[in-house]
């Protein structure tokens, strides 16, 4: 089996884990900051051990490229964090009102 085979290439910035909907990125971030590769499976119970040792091979192989990959999803989610933070959705203004009203309640500063 080629190391490639074991990913679902969907599109320059989406390379899943075959069979999966976990992406490269969430094994790669996990043991990059310091989770085990065995432990990684018992979190995302469709990856196998196999499956987090060839991304992990996979990403040592073509660093360069899956770091900048691995950049543009952070980048992606702190653009994508920021415009919800601008414009939140009718049921997170309803939320942050509850919260609002419940400090209003209990005297509850910030």
């Amino acid at each position: 089996m080629l190391l490639e085979d074991y990913f679902d290439f969907l599109s320059p910035d989406d390379i899943r884990i075959k069979g999966t909907r976990v992406g490269i990125e969430t094994v790669i971030t996990d043991y990059l900051n310091g989770r085990f590769p065995k432990e990684i499976p018992n979190h995302y119970p469709s990856v196998t051990l196999e499956q987090v040792f060839a991304t992990l091979t996979y990403y040592y192989q073509n660093k360069e490229t899956v770091d900048v990959y691995i950049q543009g999803w952070r980048n992606h989610g702190e653009h994508a964090w920021q415009a919800q933070q601008r414009n939140p959705s009718p049921r997170i203004q309803a939320i942050q009102q509850m919260i609002r009203e419940q400090k209003a309640t209990y005297n509850i500063s910030e």
